[in-house]
């Protein structure tokens, strides 16, 4: 029974973690799919295989994690997603901080978002957390959303449309390693829109932060920026479904240290990852990792010998919950079993000497002593364990004590003895 409830626990209630999970990401050449792919060279590994999934940003990415059972993580822009729309996912943290980069050509100084009004501006592709943030920003600063100069676009074409002129700007939310990011402010043609009422924004809507990117940060040789830019920026949260495996989770977080933890344009090394944003619960195995590190079998085992480990441990748990208390009662139980195996005899005994005592006839002195020498037989015969091999010695002295009784009855000197 013991060894049924153990492999029913090791193999249901706590089963082992998968071997292949689903990502989405976003579009390509975004921070998204770079930082996917990383996870993906992470996770491998483990021999765990990671499979990406594209998509045009962070709400398709939370529409589908809620709505597709295939889809086990995701990247998502902060301040999308909400606890009371989102109760079946759970938050690992956030990641890197994603930067609103207003990109533009043009000599003339940019400071305002009411001067793209009149201009062809790219603001991101529809389902992206980029057209969510620059329709809010717009909206606020008095540009109706639905202008005709406002182009749904995703980063890649908008990259590629602002360097052939067919667009005087573009919203584009992304890390300074993604490779479109890369490519346009490496430009010489490109800059970035210097947000001077940055802090305003930032009290109209929290989930945001102000940053200031230095003058020379990008390229102190020309140096770009020439001077200091004042910055929008969000941070990109690792959502999972919360029925993700927790090794699967905590595997995530050490990959997530390895490829966020460095210094950046704007965080500080070992600033990243962390918890800022409080839209979705956080993972409890997150939790525990933000507050003591990894699992402590995860320290000093490879990750397969560390979760077979905590598997053993947690089906073995209940099962000692009632085999402990069973313990104190085996040695009783022992006793009893061992001594039943001699006491049968003594009830058969026990029930011949009353017929002797009840009806001493001579003619069936024969019949008893046969009865006798069948009991002490299979006395004999019977295996018990030495430390209770005198009882069995004390049953057959009183096999002979009866037996004694009976052959005086059969031979008619019963009275004298």
């Amino acid at each position: 029974l013991a060894a049924s409830g153990f492999w029913l626990i090791f193999h249901y209630i706590r089963p082992a973690p998968p071997s292949h999970i689903t990502m989405a990401t976003g579009s390509p050449g975004g921070a998204y799919q770079y930082f996917g792919e990383q996870y993906r060279h992470a996770l491998a590994k483990y021999g765990i295989e990671l499979t990406l999934a594209p998509t045009s940003g962070s709400v398709e990415n939370l529409r589908r994690i809620k709505t597709e059972d295939d889809i086990d993580l995701a990247f998502i822009q902060a301040g999308i997603a909400t606890e009371p729309d989102s109760e079946d996912l759970i938050t690992l943290g956030s990641m890197y901080v994603e930067p609103l980069w207003i990109l533009y050509t043009g000599k003339q100084d940019l400071t305002r978002l009411t001067e793209l009004a009149k201009r062809r501006v790219a603001v991101g592709s529809a389902g992206s957390g980029t057209q969510l943030f620059a329709l809010q920003m717009l909206g606020a600063t008095g540009i109706p959303t639905d202008a005709p100069g406002l182009v749904p676009m995703d980063s890649r074409g908008s990259a590629t449309a602002l360097l052939e002129g067919k667009i005087d700007a573009a919203f584009l939310v992304a890390a300074p390693e993604a490779p479109v990011i890369q490519d346009l402010l490496k430009h010489p043609e490109v800059r970035i829109l210097d947000l001077v009422h940055a802090e305003a924004y930032v009290r109209r809507f929290p989930h945001l932060a102000s940053y200031r990117l230095p003058a020379g940060s990008l390229d102190l040789a020309r140096p770009n920026p020439p001077k200091d830019i004042h910055l929008l920026a969000s941070t990109a949260m690792l959502v999972a479904k919360s029925d993700l495996h927790p090794a699967i989770v905590s595997l995530l977080l050490q990959a997530a240290q390895e490829i966020h933890g460095g210094a950046g344009l704007f965080q500080h090394i070992g600033e990243f990852p962390t918890v800022r944003d409080r839209g979705l619960p956080l993972s409890p195995v997150a939790k525990r990792f933000y507050e003591s590190g990894p699992p402590i079998l995860q320290r000093y085992l490879p990750f397969w010998a560390a979760n077979i480990v905590e598997r053993v441990v947690i089906a073995l748990l209940p099962l000692l919950a009632i085999l402990l208390p069973l313990m104190r009662i085996a040695p009783g139980l022992y006793t009893w079993r061992m001594r039943s195996r001699i006491y049968r005899w003594y009830g058969e005994l026990k029930f011949l000497e009353a017929e002797l005592r009840a009806n001493p006839d001579p003619n069936r002195a024969s019949a008893w002593l046969e009865q006798l020498n069948r009991i002490e037989d299979q006395a004999t015969r019977r295996k018990v364990p030495l430390s209770y091999a005198n009882e069995l010695y004390t049953l057959r002295e009183h096999i002979q004590l009866i037996r004694q009784r009976v052959s005086a009855l059969g031979s008619g000197t019963l009275e004298e003895t």
